[in-house]
């Protein structure tokens, strides 16, 4: 396994679980993650509770009550999304990146994987991994090493990515006794999201706007809290206040990748979460696409086929669910910067459609979190 983070973790657990012998190899000198937040919505939740993660999720996430579209300039409410209407049994958590790393770290090694760091791979052919001057061999190496992975190229050739003329900055504030609901504030070029993390001492941060300026991807690069400021400064509501509470921030630039074409060789090699199928962060997916793809590739593995048509099966199953996510994620950016007139218009029809069917706008997102891959004896795709 190629990359200790969320979606090597989790593979490298549900085989374990399943008698597989496992080793992960992460390029850090220990397995951490920078602090930030993410969202583990219905999708995501069922995995984990089915890896026997269920307590650990609640006790570490926050589940989440509600999503609230809010006009930025103005802080007012655009319409209200309650999550307490999720079908029986759905759950919406956040959680800090740093304690799912654990959690799912933990349950690796106590279902007899083995995390080695300061591994660096430099190149993958087949079953044969290169760290060094040294060369690794394995019946089936698994790239799940993000979005520069070594494994993607050596399926699929260099890709160049898009930037989106998007950035974003991410940063944690101090925060007490919040609510815990994300609220998305949309102004024109621009929105800014938040929801309180770890019981609501923390609140997370992802700031947007658009620009031409190139801004490098990675989540790493730091930037002056005071440039947050002033891109937001037309906000209004509980934002300045947000705001002034910064002390850290870090920018990246937005860019969209092609979902990998081949995401296996044979029987010998494969790839998943971001190495297959990044996509941007708008519909709060990363992870929980993540979680799918472990599920569904060690079940396809434990199928009884040889590897090379269950790895087939398996992308040819997936596939065309994370394009749909993905393609999801890049239409809601541009929903969420609306200028001049049709922004007013789509703040109107979602206050409308809040009041007369306030159960409308969730239910359109049924497709996703109500996608179960652990149902049934082989799971759905």
């Amino acid at each position: 396994m190629i990359g200790g983070g969320i979606a090597g973790l989790a593979v490298a657990t549900i085989l374990a679980q399943r008698g597989a012998r496992v080793e992960v190899l992460e390029q850090a000198a220990q397995i951490a993650e920078v602090g930030a937040g993410l969202q583990i919505s219905p999708n995501g939740a069922v995995v984990l509770r089915a890896m026997g993660l269920g307590d650990r999720l609640r006790g570490a996430g926050m589940r989440a009550g509600a999503v609230e579209l809010c006009d930025g300039p103005s802080g007012a409410r655009v319409t209200r999304l309650d999550l307490g209407a999720l079908r029986a049994g759905q759950a919406y958590y956040f959680m800090h990146r740093a304690d799912l790393i654990d959690l799912l770290a933990d349950a690796a090694r106590a279902a007899g994987a083995v995390i080695s760091t300061g591994q660096t791979v430099t190149g993958v052919e087949g079953g044969e991994v290169r760290i060094g001057a040294a060369t690794r061999r394995a019946d089936l190496v698994i790239g799940a090493d993000g979005l520069r992975s070594t494994a993607r190229a050596a399926l699929n050739g260099r890709a160049v990515p898009f930037f989106t003329h998007q950035v974003a900055w991410r940063a944690l504030i101090p925060e007490a006794g919040a609510r815990p609901e994300v609220t998305v504030h949309m102004g024109p070029g621009r929105h800014l999201v938040s929801y309180p993390l770890r019981g609501g001492g923390l609140r997370n941060l992802v700031a947007v706007e658009e620009r031409h300026r190139w801004t490098e991807e990675g989540w790493h690069h730091r930037d002056l809290p005071d440039n947050l400021r002033a891109a937001f400064a037309g906000f209004g509501g509980p934002v300045p206040g947000w705001l002034d509470r910064l002390s850290e921030v870090h920018l990246w630039g937005l860019f969209r990748h092609p979902v990998a074409p081949v995401w296996h060789e044979g029987g010998h090699l494969a790839i998943l979460g971001d190495a297959a199928h990044p996509t941007l962060p708008f519909l709060a997916q990363g992870a929980n696409m993540a979680l799918e793809d472990a599920w569904t590739l060690a079940l396809a593995l434990d199928g009884g086929e040889a590897p090379d048509a269950a790895l087939a099966r398996w992308q040819a199953a997936r596939q065309p669910r994370v394009r749909r996510i993905v393609e999801a994620a890049n239409r809601n950016a541009r929903a969420y910067h609306l200028r001049g007139p049709m922004r007013g218009l789509a703040h109107l029809g979602l206050r409308l459609g809040g009041a007369l069917a306030p159960g409308l706008a969730l239910s359109r997102f049924d497709w996703l979190y109500g996608h179960d891959v652990t149902a049934g004896a082989k799971g759905a795709a």
